[in-house]
């Protein structure tokens, strides 16, 4: 691959808000002058899923994200395939993002699920951001719960050499003593900084990607940007 280190997205499960974090960010640094494009290196579940096709339209540019592989069942990918008796081999998957980052300026690779899901033969997700030599940026949820799996994820990437850039807690209302508590506690158990993303859809789920992306811009800090394996200020 050339010298451009790509960004991914990853979260401590699935249903984080993967997606719409990776919208924000690509539409963040395309408002900044650089030329992103969001990977996502396989959809399941699809139709009616497709979260390139979301960030695309966050991004309102069909250029904006791409996908190279498809999968009906809602599953992990190597299940899905299975399932689907579909072939799916992890080298097509790797070399299909390492083509999309050769010519991308900008890239950032969405995860699918968490970190430890099956994605094809043996291989699962944290190893393609291994492979693929990018930075992570973690989506956690908010609530009870998030201080275990978020500490556990930063853990693994960090025991596979990855850099942490964030920590980014979605739909963060601070309604509980656990939602207001968890973002200082997961600072100090990661040393990592936090972010705090607010619930974005509150439509009845009348979703505007423009306006959800332009809501998690809103919402991410000098400091986090700073953080970015890119210069953001020209």
């Amino acid at each position: 691959m050339s010298g451009r280190q790509p960004i991914a997205v990853v979260g401590t499960g699935t249903g984080v808000g993967k997606t719409v974090i990776t919208a924000g960010l690509t539409r963040l640094l395309r408002e900044a002058g650089h030329d992103a494009r969001a990977i996502k290196p396989a959809q399941t579940g699809h139709p009616p899923d497709d979260d390139a096709g979301f960030v695309a339209a966050a991004c309102e540019d069909p250029d904006a994200a791409t996908c190279p592989r498809y999968l009906e069942p809602a599953l992990a990918p190597r299940v899905a395939a299975e399932i689907a008796d579909e072939n799916l081999e992890y080298g097509a998957i790797r070399a299909a993002c390492e083509r999309e980052i050769e010519s991308t300026p900008v890239p950032i690779v969405e995860g699918i699920g968490g970190l430890r899901v099956p994605l094809a033969g043996d291989r699962e997700v944290i190893d393609l951001v291994v492979d693929l030599e990018a930075a992570a940026v973690v989506v956690t949820r908010a609530g009870l719960g998030t201080l275990n799996h978020t500490a556990l994820t930063v853990d693994a990437l960090e025991a596979r050499g990855i850099d942490v850039c964030g920590i980014v807690v979605n739909e963060y209302a601070g309604e509980t003593v656990a939602e207001r508590t968890n973002p200082d506690e997961l600072e100090r158990m990661t040393g990592h900084g936090v972010e705090t993303v607010p619930p974005l859809d509150d439509r009845g789920g009348d979703i505007d990607p423009p306006e959800l992306a332009a809501g998690v811009v809103d919402a991410l800090s000098p400091a986090f940007r700073d953080r970015l394996p890119i210069e953001l200020s020209r």
